[in-house]
């Protein structure tokens, strides 16, 4: 049986982390470094590794991972059997995301990070590498599109979400809870998610969209600036199930009759209703309006997927049929 091989790609983040003169700690590791660090990562497969960035991960942009999907394209289709992203875990939600969209077939793609410096005591990163690899060389992991891995947690890229500034464990899956676990050293799936459509990472950049989240009291003023600061669409996280005060609902449809707007929850799990609440500024009312519903998606994730859509100068209709497949 032929040795699998795993390209890891690092993009920096907290897992790369060393303290500087200056103070604090920043990224200093490259991708050969981490895999130096964990020796029975040659246990696992044949890791080719490369590190297209160095940076903290709230300064990662859409076209950063564009560029990974690319290159992960360009590894499976040169044999490789799956492929490990590391970065801060800031913006890992959005990341994998992406990558869950732009990299087809079945092959694993799995996010990783720490929320340790690489110096500190009983530093995460190592461990998630492994249980990462372990999981992108498996064979329970194909078919189920990108995937998450952190503190032997398995999540759908889909569902999981930052939800603490300083555990270990800070990432959950509303919605759902993890897919599986890595315990004993490999990886035990406890529940399959269907893939869904992706779009080419060959389509050129996102476009801009702005988000946007409802507070009490918030009257949308800003609603009517959108168009004239150059974005070409616009996430709304709604209160509850999907709604705005009664006084911004005219100014909504106005903005989605000039870009196309989609209606996220403001929550963290649960769908954006659709036909229940039928009061001015209800999820009926905006829905009437043009906006589109952004089903099971966050905001967050939601501002991504349009921005996908709205490429080569799409408008509303490839915006709706983007959000099909998450209702």
């Amino acid at each position: 049986m032929s040795r699998k091989r795993l390209l890891v790609l690092s993009l920096g983040g907290t897992i790369t982390m060393l303290p500087t003169e200056a103070g604090g700690i920043a990224p200093t590791l490259g991708a050969a470094d981490l895999v130096a660090a964990v020796p029975a990562l040659a246990e696992v497969a044949e890791i080719e590794a490369a590190s297209p960035a160095r940076l903290p991960s709230p300064s990662l942009t859409p076209d950063h991972i564009l560029d990974v999907a690319r290159r992960i394209e360009d590894a499976f289709a040169a044999g490789a059997d799956g492929a490990v992203v590391v970065q801060g875990t800031d913006t890992i939600e959005e990341s994998a995301f992406l990558l869950d969209l732009l990299v087809p077939g079945d092959r694993p793609v799995v996010v990783t990070g720490a929320m340790r410096g690489a110096d500190a005591p009983g530093a995460d990163g190592p461990a998630n590498l492994l249980a990462a690899a372990r999981v992108a060389a498996s064979a329970e992991a194909r078919g189920l599109g990108t995937l998450v891995v952190l503190n032997y947690d398995i999540h759908a890229a889909r569902f999981v979400q930052k939800s603490h500034t300083a555990l270990p464990s800070a990432f959950a899956s509303p919605a759902l809870g993890p897919i599986g676990v890595v315990a004993e050293g490999r990886p035990r799936l406890l529940a399959r998610v269907a893939r869904l459509p992706t779009l080419p990472a060959h389509g050129g950049p996102l476009r801009q969209v702005a988000l946007l989240r409802w507070g009490m009291g918030d009257d949308g003023r800003l609603l009517g600036a959108l168009p004239g600061l150059g974005y070409a669409g616009a996430v709304i996280e709604g209160m509850g199930a999907g709604h705005v005060p009664a006084g911004a609902a005219e100014a909504l449809g106005d903005l989605a009759a000039r870009m196309p707007v989609v209606l996220a929850a403001r929550p963290p799990a649960g769908p954006v209703f659709t036909r229940t609440y039928g009061y001015a500024g209800g999820e009926i009312d905006l829905l009437r309006r043009g906006v589109v519903p952004a089903g099971l998606l966050s905001g967050l994730k939601a501002r991504l997927l349009l921005g996908l859509a709205l490429r080569g100068g799409a408008g509303q209709a490839a915006a709706a049929a983007a959000f099909v497949p998450y209702n």
